[in-house]
């Protein structure tokens, strides 16, 4: 697929005091990308779009161009202790995503320009925990990969820690437009990680993004370029005739990655979960949507924040568990699987 173009662009006027900000607006002024200006990345308005299903879909191709002021990293997944920013929201349209719920009113696309001060904040943070090895995600909010053809925030970040000791990063992306990254210095430091998933839920969930094969082309390219490589199969979903579909995936991944060094391959595996909120706003954005949401087929599980979501019953977990790690056993048995949530 093409490399994401926005169609629509907002700048903060404080952004243009930084250089990629600078840079920024000379891309999209050279593209002919209608400009305008925002006060602030958090609060964007006229979006175009006579109703507010017009305005979402719009805001999924616009980009804001602002500064991170907020330099406090959230604490992240179960892969990392923080999530650096260098962007939030996607183009992507994938039915199920939190980022639905997540960013709520605001699912334009926001990539931030002050990197110098994000990354003295991300040293600090790995400074604080030496000689403990400090993991940053940088796909918590966003798919970096997506949009770093425009910014490459991503490859300074992967350059900013290949020369760090004790710095280690991480993201996931469902793009294959990894070209530019190829050749950065990234010293066995980042992990390069692919959402990959059976032919069905691509095919129904996860329109807007590259295919399956484009994605496996990336990843086979990476890994030549030297990054540690993962997969996250996610979300696991219980679709008609599931096990054979993923049982597809894993013969496909297998037969993609030949001639790859798969020794040091890690898999992460998220079976599906939704919230109340969620469900209203996926079936409000994608009213066509095969997503089955019945909440009488699912086990309310308590979050940490006090908000519940609704994941499959341990009888079916245990069986989605059990199946994906006998076929990553059968197909990668030196992978190390980090975590089944």
């Amino acid at each position: 697929m093409k490399p994401f173009i926005p169609q629509l662009v907002y700048f903060e006027p404080e952004a243009l005091n930084y250089p990629l900000g600078k840079e920024l607006y000379e891309k999209f002024t050279d593209m002919h990308i209608d400009i305008r200006e925002t006060t602030s990345h958090n609060q964007v308005r006229g979006i175009p779009g006579e109703t507010e299903l017009q305005q979402y879909r719009n805001a999924k191709s616009t980009l804001v161009v602002g500064v991170r002021r907020t330099l406090k990293f959230d604490t992240s997944k179960p892969s990392a202790e923080y999530a650096i920013p260098l962007a939030t929201g996607c183009m992507g349209h994938c039915h199920y995503c939190y980022l639905q719920t997540t960013l709520g009113s605001k699912p334009y696309i926001r990539v931030y320009v002050n990197l110098d001060e994000i990354f003295a904040q991300a040293k600090k943070y790995i400074d604080e925990r030496s000689p403990d090895i400090t993991r940053f995600e940088a796909a918590c909010t966003s798919d970096i990969v997506g949009i770093d053809h425009l910014t490459h925030s991503l490859k300074k970040a992967i350059e900013f820690i290949g020369a760090t000791e004790y710095g280690r990063l991480r993201f996931v992306t469902k793009y294959e437009h990894v070209d530019h990254l190829l050749d950065a210095k990234h010293n066995g430091k980042t992990r390069f990680r692919f959402s990959v998933n059976s032919r069905y839920v691509i095919q129904n969930f996860e329109p807007g993004t590259s295919s399956f094969d484009a994605r496996l082309a990336a990843a086979r390219k990476v890994a030549h370029a030297g990054y540690p490589l993962g997969f996250i199969v996610a979300p696991i979903y219980m679709h008609d005739e599931w096990e054979e579909g993923y049982l597809e995936l894993f013969e496909r991944l297998r037969e993609q990655l030949t001639g790859v060094n798969t020794s040091n391959l890690t898999f992460e595996l998220i079976q599906h979960r939704f919230t109340k909120p969620a469900k209203a706003v996926i079936q409000k954005r994608y009213p066509k949507t095969k997503l089955d949401l019945d909440e009488s087929k699912r086990k309310y599980k308590w979050g940490r924040y006090g908000i519940g979501k609704y994941v499959y019953q341990d009888e079916d977990a245990k069986k989605l568990e059990a199946t994906m790690i006998d076929y990553i056993h059968q197909f990668f048995p030196e992978a190390k699987i980090q975590y089944f949530t």
